[in-house]
């Protein structure tokens, strides 16, 4: 059996647009993937439908997987001849053991890559409007780990030359030993009044930070109940966030989103609400399998519906792959939504609404498995695919949602509605705890109908349900919720 290759992958800080350009490739071509916490989840939405996914995540109080463990497993899925990808947070250098991880590689003559990130210690920063460096404030800049191997984990560091070799320093997942980093930095000759932030949850819309100095942060944080995932900065260069602030002032800065959804790939409203500041995370994820159509009929109908955006491109391939001249299909075509109909015109065709579908003539309805629920009367069906729920991605859903504080629900249809209830029985979530305190927006009458349908209470409805017309109702309506 040929040996597979190990890609150790930096997956960024959590704004899963920071990735690498070569470490996103290297995740859709994956096998096998073992991500850490930190890595964001919808990484894995890139990864192939039949991709592994095991978790590495560790928190401060326990572990999933041990380092040996993982080394262990990287080269066993690279024995069997696997593509794996070890998906890291931040930067894989960075306090990311990949030096371990390859050192393992290297023994069992396993050939890998390491692919780059972006680090915490900076990126976080920067999010908050502050340069790790800057010629009139800090022309030096370090990252330490803020715990070690010691029996009390506590950093054994040469804090007399962190104070007075370095203008900035970045210290990584140390919110536990903060006193003892103020302490010791005051003691070896940092003024008590040095700037220092903390920032948790650095480049995601959840975001927060916390300031002060060296002598009063520690309470501030014990007040606030800051706790990791955060990076430390110390260092004058702070003073320049009032300046430069930048991303708190997204529109969307704030908002955690839960999007219900109903195909299987990563949606254009999903990021149109990231570009503008907001968490989002979409549910349920999809998996699609494309089935065999006969298409001898084809030529016969005088209409063609189209259920989705997604079977426009599944018909049309089918049409290729058979060699049939399309000139040949007389039929008109319509959609489903106007999503369906931008999906015509791509392919050269100028279609109408299904509410425009005048009813005489022969109907052919073509979609996934779902459209055998359609109301139209007198109509054949072509299922081009078949989607069903990633089991996979559950457990991920589950994570992801703990460690967020969703706000926000939208659902873009009436059809995802059902959906998403449905899938969340199956993470046993209860969609009425998990919706209780969050505000509950309609993209259309429909939507609105099918949620009250279900028992849930809309907080909001857009008559037009456009990308646009959402991020102007987030923006002009609190978040605060009524019940």
């Amino acid at each position: 059996m040929t040996t597979g290759r190990v890609f150790l992958v930096g997956a960024g800080p959590g704004d899963v647009r920071l990735i690498t350009v070569k470490g996103l490739e290297a995740i859709k071509q994956a096998e096998v993937i073992l991500y850490d916490r930190l890595a964001n989840p919808k990484l894995l939405e890139y990864a192939p439908d039949n991709c592994e996914l095991i978790y590495c995540g560790k928190l401060p109080d326990r572990h999933i997987l041990r380092q040996e463990n993982i080394n262990d497993l990287l080269v066993e899925k690279a024995l069997e001849g696997k593509r794996v990808v070890r998906l890291k947070g931040g930067d894989p250098g960075v306090f990311g053991r990949v030096g371990e991880e390859a050192a393992a590689l290297v023994s069992y003559q396993i050939p890998f890559e390491i692919v780059p990130g972006i680090t915490s210690g900076i990126a976080a920063p920067l999010y908050a409007g502050i340069p790790v460096t800057h010629r009139e404030h800090a022309e030096s800049f370090a990252v330490v780990t803020a715990h070690d191997k010691s029996n009390d984990g506590k950093p054994m560091l040469d804090w007399e030359g962190l104070v007075r070799g370095v203008d900035t320093i970045a210290f990584y997942m140390g919110v536990g030993n903060l006193p003892f980093i103020c302490e010791n930095l005051i003691a070896h000759g940092k003024p008590a009044a040095t700037p220092i932030i903390l920032i948790q949850w650095g480049t995601f819309g959840r975001q927060r930070t916390l300031q002060g100095t060296l002598s009063d942060i520690s309470k501030k944080v014990q007040e606030a109940k800051f706790s990791n995932p955060a990076i430390i900065l110390v260092g004058d260069v702070i003073s320049l966030r009032e300046k430069i602030s930048w991303f708190e002032k997204m529109p969307l800065y704030g908002r955690q989103i839960l999007l219900a959804r109903t195909s299987e790939s990563v949606s254009d409203l999903a990021k149109e609400l990231m570009e503008k500041g907001a968490d989002v995370i979409e549910f349920p994820k999809w998996k699609k399998t494309i089935l065999p159509v006969e298409l001898g009929k084809i030529t016969n109908y005088d209409k063609i519906l189209f259920s989705s955006p997604e079977s426009v491109g599944e018909f049309f391939n089918a049409v290729i792959e058979k060699g049939i001249d399309i000139r040949k299909i007389k039929a008109d075509f319509y959609g489903g939504s106007s999503k369906s109909i931008k999906a015509l015109k791509e392919h050269g065709f100028i279609a109408s609404l299904s509410t425009n579908m005048p009813k005489p003539g022969s109907l052919l309805i073509v979609g996934d498995e779902r459209s055998l629920h359609s109301e139209v009367e007198s109509a054949d069906y072509m299922v081009t695919s078949k989607k069903e729920l990633d089991q996979q991605f559950l457990p991920i859903f589950q994570r992801m949602v703990e460690e967020a504080d969703v706000n926000t629900m939208v659902f873009p249809s009436a059809a995802a509605v059902g959906l998403f209830i449905e899938s969340l029985r199956k993470c046993s979530i209860n969609v009425f705890d998990l919706l209780k305190e969050v505000q509950v927006v309609c993209m259309g009458q429909k939507s609105k109908a099918a949620v009250e349908c279900a028992g849930l209470v809309a907080d909001g409805m857009l008559e037009t349900a456009t990308r646009d017309a959402l991020v102007e109702y987030l923006v002009q309506n609190p978040l605060a919720v009524e019940r």
